[in-house]
């Protein structure tokens, strides 16, 4: 919004040319999201105390959280409020990329906020049943990994929709151009095509899947939040240099036309989380509940779809996969031993992966510091993949 004013102006004021600069405008960006995080912060809280809005605690997750029952919950809309009204101002709204992650963004909130909404409401820990969440997450993400196969071939939204027809009018047999590959890192020649059919598939389990992994990452103080700015930080990098022609040829990834106006919303999201993390440093003041968890944790799978760096979040993200990996084990593990021995027998003292290390004596805080410390690291082994080929 503010760079279509500073275009129109421009010729009579020379300093609004800095507009143009998509790094000027993903520095202020960021220092938007973090003064309306920072400012609304109080009043959120008030608000959803007023409301009662207060977490329903596990009965059967660790004793020492039971403290927290009735810190309120849903907190995460004023990181979405804050990231909406920073990408809104400052990013070129006539971008193609940037509508379906800010909808991907907030359609998951969304859902989220009718599963927080039924977990305060009713007292309820599970919320939303699983089969209906994850219809409208499916519906959410097959939309737009539907528009994105696309969207990288194309450099405006009407061709978007031109490439859509003709594929249809193919049979459904046009294959996409060689930057939609699934790309591996540390490899400059190594890449996988995937179809159009393909690309539907990886975007859709990457959406979801890294929107429910930083979900089960989210049940500590500040444990969740953090990781996301780091990757979040790490991909809007990825975004910038993967939409600018010279340096994407320099470091042998693929050039994405408009892909480096996702360093905006990378910056309104970075902002947002940190001026979040200001209320939610133990002992929280607030919590993000699945409005902020689901939402953050599409946005960081849709900007990597974009920028074809799906295994490098994979391993920038590595905290999340284990949090995710620790349930998916634990669970499987629980009713395969029951089935068979007619006691189920668990991996982990207890999962997600966070809880086992509070049973084995680690306090909170340690826990959420150490598992910052390992995300930082494997950010930087993530960025390593640009030039390391």
């Amino acid at each position: 919004m503010l760079l279509w004013l500073a275009q129109y102006f421009q010729a009579d004021i020379g300093p609004l040319r800095m507009f143009n600069f998509i790094t000027f405008r993903a520095v202020f960006a960021t220092i938007t999201a973090v003064v309306l995080g920072l400012g609304f912060g109080p009043a959120v809280i008030r608000k959803l105390t007023e409301l009662k809005v207060g977490q329903a605690v596990r009965t059967d997750g660790p004793q020492t959280h039971l403290k927290k029952h009735g810190t309120p919950t849903m907190g995460g809309v004023l990181i979405l409020i804050s990231i909406a009204i920073s990408t809104l101002l400052w990013a070129d709204l006539s971008n193609r990329l940037i509508w379906p992650v800010l909808i991907v963004t907030l359609g998951f909130g969304a859902v989220g906020w009718v599963d927080d909404y039924r977990k305060v409401v009713f007292q309820d820990p599970n919320g939303m049943r699983s089969a209906e969440k994850y219809f409208w997450m499916s519906l959410i993400g097959v939309g737009a990994a539907l528009y994105l196969a696309f969207s990288v071939s194309a450099k405006s939204t009407s061709e978007v929709w031109q490439l859509f027809f003709s594929w249809v009018q193919s049979g459904f047999t046009m294959e996409l151009p060689n930057k939609a590959d699934l790309i591996v890192p540390f490899v400059k020649t190594i890449s996988y095509p995937l179809g159009v059919w393909g690309f539907i598939a990886l975007t859709y389990c990457v959406i979801v899947g890294t929107s429910n992994a930083v979900n089960l990452t989210d049940g500590l103080d500040g444990l969740a939040i953090m990781p996301t700015v780091m990757v979040g930080s790490a991909l809007g990098l990825f975004a910038y240099l993967t939409g600018s022609a010279t340096y994407s040829k320099y470091l042998f990834i693929p050039h994405i036309p408009g892909a480096g106006e996702l360093l905006i919303f990378c910056g309104a999201m970075a902002g947002a989380g940190l001026a979040f993390l200001w209320y939610n440093a133990h002992p929280a003041q607030m919590f993000m509940g699945d409005v902020g968890a689901l939402a953050l944790g599409g946005a960081l799978g849709t900007i990597a779809v974009i920028v074809r760096q799906e295994i490098v979040l994979f391993i920038m993200g590595g905290v999340f996969v284990a949090e995710t990996v620790s349930v998916m084990v634990q669970v499987s593990w629980y009713k395969y031993t029951k089935k068979r021995y007619g006691v189920g027998r668990r991996v982990f003292l207890m999962a997600p992966l966070h809880h086992h290390f509070e049973q084995k004596g680690w306090k909170e805080t340690q826990v959420v510091v150490r598992f910052w410390i390992l995300t930082m690291m494997l950010v930087l082994i993530g960025l390593s993949t640009l030039k390391l080929r």
